[in-house]
């Protein structure tokens, strides 16, 4: 990826940048993205956690007007309201991933990009895109701009 982006590449790699910071700051970009779907996923987990505790709550008033009241009231003491981990329910895990491990691999990702690529994102990306699309095809245009 040693060629420069030209105008279909918006100049992205910053002036005397070598390939092999490109690649660097790329793969560091690249873990970052993991991150950010463990965290959506995390998210998800929060989602789904409270939406089960809601459903559970309805499934003992059911079997309570079922004429099961001993298992609803065993379901409600052990598992409605609970916590998911020791002292903590899914907002407070998302809430301590966001502002501990997430804040610092968000900054720190920033800071590889400040320091290296003048805060360009994606700049191993774009030079890919140069590198594999076919000049003059549909479907294959360098910016929303260059679609016809």
């Amino acid at each position: 990826m040693s060629q420069h982006m030209g105008e279909e590449g918006l100049d992205r790699r910053p002036d005397g940048v070598s390939d092999a910071t490109v690649e660097a700051v790329g793969k560091v970009s690249e873990a970052f993205e993991a991150i950010e779907e463990v965290r959506g996923r995390l998210y998800g987990v929060h989602r789904l956690t409270g939406t089960a505790d809601l459903a559970l709550g309805d499934a003992c008033e059911l079997l309570r007007a079922a004429g099961h009241g001993g298992l609803a009231e065993q379901l409600e003491r052990e598992l409605v309201g609970r916590n998911v981990l020791a002292g903590r329910w899914t907002f407070q895990v998302v809430e301590e991933y966001d502002d501990g491990y997430y804040a610092d691999f968000k900054r720190l990702e920033k800071q590889v990009r400040d320091e290296l690529m003048q805060g360009r994102r994606h700049v191993y990306e774009a030079e890919m895109k140069a590198e594999r699309r076919t000049d003059g095809r549909a479907g294959h245009e360098a910016t929303p701009d260059d679609v016809a």
